[in-house]
């Protein structure tokens, strides 16, 4: 008989959160800043997943324990960001102690507001947790800053203006964390072009074997999942290196694999469609006159330039 699956713990409020950690209440009931190197955090009253209906963003400092991140190589040790968006599983580590601070924010806080409309845009919501954002102390002096610049006007006497400066100074946060996740992106650069070349190992070993006959057309998903890596941060990392997202990447290798068979063999475009792991031929035909400005039959039939 199976074991039943324990679903993850939600916290439907940050007041719901701040009564597990044993902290004070909030000073407003959608966006909390709690420093836990100030306030003692029982973390063991945590459950061991859960999930937030609400954002949280976090600067940490590792004081103990062990943490691996994306493929084990670092840009900076001193202090790492990470981003949670509503509903994103949390794991947590008996064995590993953070002190830092942490900024709570519920998706009412946004409504009627531009950023409510757009935050999704801010794709390190999506990454996992070991594609931290590692700051350098320049970085951490400026994030620090803006969470101290919220705290304190949350400590101040609520009138018409506190919502709008308490936005304000978020926005610029997460302006800065994108900024410094496209620097992230650029001293990995050696990283990220040996995790391109296994990319390119993947996709060559797929149409090889021919796996599309069988599994379909090759995923953002299958691929980052290939290199334990989010499918957002593959994304995000392909298009810093390459100027393409990991689903243009795909289409790239599909046509150079297309144009290989209708050089080279006498497969139907039918056939070629169907190894290449297109349900249809006619999807292929559509990917492939968008890709080249031809159908696959006309590109076959094009006169050799040698």
């Amino acid at each position: 008989m199976k074991k039943a699956v324990t679903p993850p713990y939600r916290f439907t409020s940050i007041i719901e959160l701040h009564r597990t950690l044993e902290l004070p209440k909030p000073l407003h009931p959608l966006v909390s800043v709690f420093d836990n190197t100030q306030v003692a955090v029982n973390k063991k009253q945590l459950p061991t997943d859960f999930l937030f209906d609400f954002y949280s963003i976090s600067f940490k400092k590792r004081t103990k324990g062990r943490t691996g991140y994306g493929q084990s190589y670092y840009d900076f040790d001193d202090g790492t960001m990470t981003f949670v968006a509503p509903s994103q599983v949390v794991a947590t580590s008996r064995d590993t102690e953070y002190f830092g601070i942490s900024l709570l924010f519920h998706p009412d806080f946004l409504r009627n507001y531009p950023l409510g409309k757009h935050i999704k845009r801010f794709g390190f919501f999506a990454y996992d947790s070991n594609e931290a954002l590692h700051l350098s102390e320049k970085e951490k002096a400026i994030i620090l800053g803006l969470f101290e610049n919220i705290k304190i006007e949350l400590e101040n006497t609520i009138d018409d203006f506190s919502q709008d400066i308490v936005i304000s100074h978020l926005e610029t946060l997460l302006n800065y964390s994108n900024r410094f996740y496209k620097r992230q992106f650029i001293t990995r650069r050696t990283a990220n072009y040996d995790l391109l070349t296994q990319l390119e190992t993947i996709l060559d070993d797929y149409f090889i074997n021919e796996r599309g006959l069988t599994s379909g057309l090759p995923t953002v998903e299958f691929l980052a999942s290939k290199i334990n890596l989010s499918p957002r941060y593959l994304s995000d990392m392909l298009r810093s290196i390459t100027g393409q997202s990991a689903q243009q990447h795909i289409h790239e290798k599909l046509i150079e694999k297309a144009k290989e068979y209708l050089s080279s063999t006498n497969l139907t475009v039918a056939e070629i469609a169907f190894k290449l792991g297109f349900e249809y031929p006619q999807s292929f035909n559509k990917l492939f006159k968008n890709k080249t400005s031809l159908t696959p039959v006309a590109f076959k039939e094009k006169p050799s330039m040698n």
